[in-house]
């Protein structure tokens, strides 16, 4: 029998948890049909949601019923809702009211700010609020560190529960003599890369992502496509909507984020109905969550098999545009150019996007880098790994909204994304022998379903780690991505 103090602490997590959604529902409508002017009055909106959110997070009862609730006989779900409950609120009670507020208040401020400074091309304009924020993410790290964990592990694990620098920095360090060595052999091969030939009408490229989305089996009833200045997702289970982008000069930006975005949604509609509103109705991490998204654009949607379907599709809305066959379309969409934009890049410099952003966020909330040195430091770590100069702040250090919103430690989940991903690919095709050939039809269901039962569907029961594992079969490693990409690359470029 469930205890009365399960239900009555259920019932109050339900209603704090439907106040989140509402506050995500004002950051979608922000980005997407705000109108400029509202940012002001929308950054006190955030503050009051927040605030009250603040304090039923921190209700002292929610403390007497986790205390009784820790010695009950209880079963699965219900245990881990009872640890999740407690994190929630251990990590709450020690962030004052005013902080979380002024938290809020300033993400919503910063968030305009940011998309103007972009717009402009001035990072000058952009620099005072994020040198706010980044002082506000400070304070909030000191209230919540403890057993000698650093500020920036402090919000890491905000994004990847129980990840660690110690742990993640040699993680993704130990990827980079690879990734450039298969650079650099793609650079000699001297391959033809065929590339794309346009203008690309918006109303055709918004038209062929929506058939992505159904290929991939997006729920309509469920969620939503719209356009904003920087691709995500939003909302969950029945309501999980996805925004987009379009360049009239290259398809394939708005295509793949949109595919992207997919992922992030998919894993959004598949988590169990029955757990509406519980702390185990949730991703369990952005590592798990990034997976899904780095999965199907790449392993799944990149993927010469894929691009067979796709390839009369993509001729009905461009015509031939450069690319004779879905042979050439397959190099196209994989085509391996040092690029600027992260969300924009291929495979093998992705990554590298990635550590660049990891190591600058670590040394700014350190204290070993400050603001005002950010945008000449972004540029000479980018020649550095990159090889080429940064041509202005929109394409360096603007290009990512993560920053204005005070998302300090998630840019490390991408690449957790990316490792967890090229592991999730490898057991489902053990698992579907006839992956390739479904894939050449557009036919995915298997794939859904597989991810459905052993990643969607579990929500937060288990640990990261722990679900990876189970999933995959192996403790986490970044050998199967590796090995796929100089597989693949090799292939490609005939080395």
């Amino acid at each position: 029998m469930t205890p009365p103090a399960y239900t009555a602490m259920m019932a109050h997590v339900k209603q704090t948890r439907a106040l989140g959604q509402v506050a995500g529902l004002l950051s979608w409508d922000q980005e997407v049909m705000m109108p400029p002017n509202g940012a002001g009055a929308r950054a006190e909106q955030a503050a009051v949601v927040e605030a009250i959110s603040h304090q039923r997070r921190t209700d002292p009862q929610l403390g007497d019923w986790l205390h009784e609730l820790e010695a009950a006989r209880l079963n699965e779900t219900e245990v881990a809702n009872v640890r999740l409950t407690r994190r929630s609120f251990d990590r709450s009670i020690k962030v004052p009211m005013a902080l979380a507020e002024e938290l809020a208040r300033t993400a919503a401020h910063a968030q305009g700010i940011w998309a103007q400074a972009r717009e402009a091309n001035r990072f000058a304009d952009f620099a005072p609020i994020l040198t706010k924020t980044i002082q506000l993410k400070r304070q909030e790290a000191a209230c919540l560190a403890s057993d000698g964990r650093s500020a920036y592990d402090v919000l890491l694990d905000d994004f990847e529960p129980g990840m660690t620098v110690a742990v993640l920095q040699p993680l993704l360090e130990s990827m980079r003599p690879r990734l450039s060595a298969l650079r650099q052999k793609i650079s000699e091969s001297g391959a033809h890369q065929p590339s794309l030939q346009g203008p690309f009408a918006t109303e055709n490229q918004l038209a062929l992502a929506r058939k992505l989305a159904d290929a991939v089996g997006y729920d309509w009833n469920s969620g939503r496509l719209d356009l904003s200045v920087h691709p995500f997702s939003s909302g969950t289970a029945g309501d999980a909507r996805i925004t987009t982008r379009v360049d009239p000069d290259e398809p394939l930006g708005c295509l793949y984020s949109t595919v992207h975005e997919l992922g992030h949604a998919l894993y959004e509609q598949g988590i169990s109905d029955g757990m509406d509103f519980s702390p185990v109705a949730h991703h369990v991490s952005m590592g798990v969550h990034e997976s899904q998204s780095r999965l199907w654009e790449n392993q799944i949607a990149r993927s010469r098999p894929f691009c067979q379907w796709l390839y009369p599709h993509f001729i009905d809305a461009f015509g031939e545009c450069g690319v004779s066959d879905s042979e050439a379309l397959y190099r196209a969409v994989n085509r391996v150019e040092t690029g600027f934009i992260r969300t924009e890049s291929d495979e093998v410099h992705y990554n590298l996007h990635v550590l660049l952003r990891f190591e600058l966020e670590r040394d700014l909330i350190s204290g070993a880098l400050d603001v005002v040195d950010l945008e000449e430091e972004w540029n000479t770590r980018f020649l550095r790994d990159f090889g080429v100069s940064v041509p202005d702040a929109a394409n360096g250090v603007l290009q990512d909204v993560h920053w204005s919103v005070g998302l300090f430690g998630y840019f490390p989940t991408y690449s957790l994304g990316n490792i967890y991903a090229g592991q999730l690919d490898q057991t489902l095709r053990m698992n579907i022998p006839d992956l390739d050939d479904q894939l050449s039809t557009g036919k995915t269901d298997d794939v859904l379903a597989w991810l459905r039962e052993n990643i969607h569907r579990q929500g937060s029961l288990h640990a990261p780690d722990v679900l990876m594992q189970a999933a995959s079969g192996a403790p986490v490693s970044t050998e199967p991505l590796l090995n796929y990409l100089e597989t693949k690359y090799a292939d490609m470029f005939g080395f």
